[in-house]
Protein backbone atom coordinates (compact mmCIF):
# COMPACT_ATOMS: atom_id res chain seq x y z
CA UNK A 1 0.00 0.00 0.00
CA UNK A 2 1.63 3.61 -0.78
CA UNK A 3 2.05 5.79 1.60
CA UNK A 4 1.31 9.54 1.43
CA UNK A 5 2.30 12.91 2.79
CA UNK A 6 2.18 16.52 3.47
CA UNK A 7 5.08 18.93 5.25
CA UNK A 8 5.34 22.41 5.27
CA UNK A 9 7.13 25.13 6.07
CA UNK A 10 7.98 29.41 6.04
CA UNK A 11 10.71 29.95 4.26
CA UNK A 12 12.34 33.58 4.73
CA UNK A 13 12.73 34.29 0.15
CA UNK A 14 10.26 35.01 -2.03
CA UNK A 15 8.33 32.28 -3.85
CA UNK A 16 10.65 32.55 -7.02
CA UNK A 17 13.65 32.95 -5.44
CA UNK A 18 12.81 29.42 -3.82
CA UNK A 19 11.80 27.71 -6.83
CA UNK A 20 14.64 29.00 -8.62
CA UNK A 21 16.85 27.16 -5.75
CA UNK A 22 15.00 24.36 -6.00
CA UNK A 23 15.70 23.79 -9.25
CA UNK A 24 19.45 25.59 -10.09
CA UNK A 25 22.46 22.99 -9.00
CA UNK A 26 24.99 25.44 -7.25
CA UNK A 27 21.47 26.88 -5.38
CA UNK A 28 20.17 23.60 -4.64
CA UNK A 29 23.85 22.20 -2.95
CA UNK A 30 24.21 25.63 -0.72
CA UNK A 31 20.59 25.44 0.07
CA UNK A 32 20.89 21.93 1.60
CA UNK A 33 24.34 21.34 2.09
CA UNK A 34 24.09 18.18 -0.12
CA UNK A 35 25.57 18.02 -3.91
CA UNK A 36 23.10 18.53 -6.58
CA UNK A 37 22.56 18.46 -10.47
CA UNK A 38 19.04 19.41 -10.96
CA UNK A 39 17.17 20.84 -14.46
CA UNK A 40 15.18 23.42 -14.71
CA UNK A 41 12.86 21.82 -17.85
CA UNK A 42 10.05 19.89 -18.13
CA UNK A 43 11.33 16.11 -18.42
CA UNK A 44 14.78 16.92 -17.24
CA UNK A 45 16.55 14.94 -14.31
CA UNK A 46 18.36 15.50 -11.13
CA UNK A 47 20.12 14.20 -8.48
CA UNK A 48 20.15 15.41 -4.92
CA UNK A 49 22.24 15.08 -1.77
CA UNK A 50 25.29 13.18 -3.28
CA UNK A 51 23.44 10.92 -5.46
CA UNK A 52 21.00 9.51 -2.91
CA UNK A 53 18.02 11.21 -4.87
CA UNK A 54 17.33 11.42 -8.35
CA UNK A 55 14.49 11.75 -10.37
CA UNK A 56 13.10 13.54 -13.42
CA UNK A 57 10.64 16.95 -13.36
CA UNK A 58 6.96 16.28 -14.28
CA UNK A 59 5.45 19.68 -14.35
CA UNK A 60 7.04 23.42 -13.54
CA UNK A 61 5.56 26.52 -13.02
CA UNK A 62 7.65 28.94 -12.13
CA UNK A 63 7.86 30.50 -8.99
CA UNK A 64 4.52 28.19 -7.97
CA UNK A 65 4.93 24.67 -8.34
CA UNK A 66 7.02 21.73 -8.95
CA UNK A 67 6.23 18.06 -9.55
CA UNK A 68 8.60 15.33 -9.71
CA UNK A 69 9.23 11.82 -10.30
CA UNK A 70 11.10 10.78 -7.33
CA UNK A 71 13.26 8.35 -5.69
CA UNK A 72 16.55 7.39 -3.27
CA UNK A 73 18.81 4.57 -3.32
CA UNK A 74 16.60 2.59 -0.65
CA UNK A 75 14.29 2.38 -2.97
CA UNK A 76 14.55 -1.69 -4.36
CA UNK A 77 15.04 -1.98 -8.48
CA UNK A 78 10.85 -2.94 -8.72
CA UNK A 79 9.57 -0.16 -6.37
CA UNK A 80 7.79 2.83 -8.98
CA UNK A 81 9.29 6.56 -8.43
CA UNK A 82 7.09 8.36 -5.53
CA UNK A 83 6.16 11.93 -6.44
CA UNK A 84 7.03 15.18 -4.99
CA UNK A 85 3.92 18.27 -5.03
CA UNK A 86 6.03 21.39 -3.79
CA UNK A 87 4.10 24.45 -4.02
CA UNK A 88 5.38 27.81 -3.33
CA UNK A 89 2.82 30.74 -1.90
CA UNK A 90 3.56 34.06 -0.59
CA UNK A 91 3.09 34.92 3.00
CA UNK A 92 3.87 37.47 5.02
CA UNK A 93 7.81 38.63 4.03
CA UNK A 94 8.35 35.19 2.84
CA UNK A 95 7.02 31.93 1.54
CA UNK A 96 4.75 28.91 2.45
CA UNK A 97 6.72 25.85 0.88
CA UNK A 98 4.01 22.79 1.01
CA UNK A 99 5.30 19.55 -0.46
CA UNK A 100 3.18 16.68 -1.06
CA UNK A 101 5.09 13.22 -1.23
CA UNK A 102 2.64 10.64 -3.00
CA UNK A 103 2.81 7.18 -3.95
CA UNK A 104 5.59 6.17 -1.66
CA UNK A 105 6.51 2.39 -0.95
CA UNK A 106 6.39 0.80 2.34
CA UNK A 107 9.38 1.66 4.27
CA UNK A 108 8.66 5.74 2.56
CA UNK A 109 7.03 6.74 6.00
CA UNK A 110 11.09 7.87 6.95
CA UNK A 111 11.35 10.34 4.15
CA UNK A 112 8.73 12.62 6.00
CA UNK A 113 11.16 13.96 8.42
CA UNK A 114 13.81 13.66 6.40
CA UNK A 115 12.36 16.28 4.39
CA UNK A 116 11.95 18.91 7.24
CA UNK A 117 15.53 17.75 8.46
CA UNK A 118 16.91 17.75 4.84
CA UNK A 119 15.08 20.46 3.09
CA UNK A 120 13.18 22.82 5.44
CA UNK A 121 15.75 23.84 8.11
CA UNK A 122 18.67 24.12 6.01
CA UNK A 123 16.52 26.49 3.55
CA UNK A 124 15.34 28.17 6.58
CA UNK A 125 19.29 29.02 7.07
CA UNK A 126 20.40 29.10 3.98
CA UNK A 127 17.25 31.96 2.95
CA UNK A 128 17.51 33.83 6.42
CA UNK A 129 20.95 34.57 6.35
Amino acid sequence: MAKDFEVSAVIPASPQDVYDAWLTSDAHTRMTGGAARVSSEVGGTFEAWDGYIEGKNLELGPGLRIVQAWRTTQFESKEPDSQIEVLFEPEGEGTLVKLRHTKLPAHGATYEQGWIDHYFEPMKRYFGS
